[in-house]
């Protein structure tokens, strides 16, 4: 950020602090639009592009932290702004862990208070953009009701439900010859399925009688409303451009599969072939994609096509970058990258996101623009769900009351340097999470399981700390920290069940 506008914007801030978590700027304080750091000279509020990948772990962003995927255009938004590296999402209250990700977000509300599904009658994100005089869109998935999509965006482009299931459409015929095109149980012999098979639907899209794949189909959609709709508007725009992309079923074009030779993919430090005990929902539907006991060859094949797709993502990432330089808006955006949550992959012998490790919690977010410092890591601890108040903030917008998570503006003019000295997550009744920038203690109630990881000297998580009596105290002092945010997020689970499974 030019020093000007940090000063200026570090000023505003100072004099309307607010008490409590929300410390810094306040929730809903308004900057005078004549003096707003975030938007170009000239402008009143700035445009917003929201980016969003699903199932996008941490640890796949080639300028961050992982030489081995190709990510040329997330490392473009990186070099261009300040990312935050320890972001996180809350929780989940049953395996599609996107849903309640996603109701969080678009509410701003916690896990346990956010409306489940539907999102309750809470103020929406896009839509309270859409009351501010902004021209909102949306395309890609929601995964909430349509319900809420419907009064969050004026346009909405073509979208899609949850996830796209691959099916072989002559699976009967197949079935008598032998031939299994099964995105499950993989690799196995005798199972066929190709992630550049287009006939097997999933990702591969029917548009126009032309076989698509969603990422194009999403960011064409993008690029066409940049193309034909911002240039007609006077209004500031807020974009909000959803892929399925890296979720499974994790298909690509062959050219970005070739890419990433399975037996050149190195597999993580982490790897196990079975998690040491049932961490809950241990064997549903993500689970079941690789076979058990988890192989490192069958792992390869899964990176493999994991780091495809995303860098297949990628670029379709790019073309709508590329479109909006073309616009002439690019000076006047905040452009936000970020994912749902994140993935394991192998690691810790699980394979997909119902986990409290920091592969499935944990993913990047990027935010660049006007006003913003450009290629910055931030540490702080922040959750993805704060989007919903920064934006506001940023837009000279009042945040709903209903709204819990903070705006990170705070953060971003060096007003604060934490919002949280933990962070806390949940996985249905199964898993309770408490994080420090050290420390991490997750407790499992239904099996009697408790793990402590020293973060700072063991970031894989490897070594389960929570048998040495030298960190009782630990334990004891995240315990209260746990306690805390369970009374403060509405959790209803009955704490005594941590005591007796400790």
């Amino acid at each position: 950020m030019k020093r000007r506008l940090f000063l200026k914007m570090a000023g505003l801030c100072s004099a309307t602090a607010a008490s409590g978590i929300w410390s810094g700027c306040a929730r809903g304080a308004k900057v005078p639009v004549s003096q707003n750091p975030f938007a170009a000279d000239g402008k009143k509020r700035p445009n917003f592009l929201f980016l969003f990948t699903d199932d996008q772990c941490f640890k796949t962003v080639n300028a961050l932290n992982n030489p081995d995927v190709k990510t040329p255009n997330m490392d473009r938004l990186v070099k261009q702004g300040v990312t935050f590296t320890h972001c996180f999402n809350q929780g989940a209250w049953n395996g599609a862990v996107c849903i309640a990700s996603r109701a969080m977000l678009n509410t701003g509300r916690y896990v346990w208070t956010c409306g489940g599904n539907e999102c309750g009658d809470y103020p929406l994100w896009g839509q309270v953009m859409g009351q501010s005089g902004y021209d909102t869109f949306f395309t890609g998935k929601w995964h909430n009701k349509t319900k809420s999509l419907e009064r969050s965006f004026k346009s909405i482009g073509p979208n899609g439900g949850g996830m796209f299931p691959s099916k072989d459409p002559n699976a009967e015929e197949n079935m008598k010859k032998g031939i299994l095109n099964d995105p499950y149980d993989r690799p196995r012999p005798g199972n066929s399925w190709s992630p550049y098979d287009k006939s097997l639907e999933g990702h591969w899209r029917k548009e126009d009688g032309k076989t698509v794949h969603s990422s194009k189909l999403w960011a064409d959609a993008a690029i066409d409303y940049l193309d034909s709709s911002v240039s007609k508007s006077d209004d500031p725009f807020f974009m909000y451009v959803s892929f399925h992309a890296p979720h499974d079923p994790r298909q690509s074009p062959k050219e970005y599969v070739d890419m990433y030779p399975p037996d050149k993919i190195k597999v993580p430090p982490n790897f196990l072939p079975e998690h040491p005990f049932d961490q809950g929902d241990h064997k549903l539907r993500d689970e079941r994609l690789a076979p058990f006991p988890r192989t490192k060859e069958a792992i390869q094949t899964h990176l493999s096509e994991y780091y495809a797709i995303i860098t297949h993502a990628d670029h379709h990432i790019g073309r709508i970058l590329d479109a909006l330089e073309k616009s002439g808006e690019a000076e006047n955006t905040i452009v936000i990258f970020s994912a749902d949550h994140g993935l394991a992959v192998g690691q810790h012998g699980l394979v997909g996101k119902q986990s409290q490790y920091d592969h499935s919690i944990r993913m990047p977010f990027v935010m660049c623009g006007p006003g913003l410092q450009e290629n910055v890591q931030n540490d702080a601890m922040i959750y993805l769900q704060s989007c919903f108040a920064t934006t506001c903030e940023m837009a000279n917008i009042k945040a709903p009351d209903t709204v819990q998570f903070p705006s990170l503006v705070p953060l971003l003019t060096g007003e604060k340097k934490q919002l949280y000295d933990s962070v806390y997550g949940a996985y249905r009744d199964y898993q309770r999470m408490v994080r420090t920038e050290r420390y991490k203690l997750i407790r499992y109630p239904h099996v009697g399981e408790v793990q402590l990881f020293d973060l700072k000297n063991d970031p894989w998580e490897m070594k389960d700390l929570a048998e040495d009596k030298n960190y009782a105290d630990k334990i004891a002092e995240l315990d209260e920290k746990l306690k805390w945010w369970v009374k403060e997020t509405g959790d209803t689970i009955d704490l005594n069940q941590y005591e007796k499974s400790g």
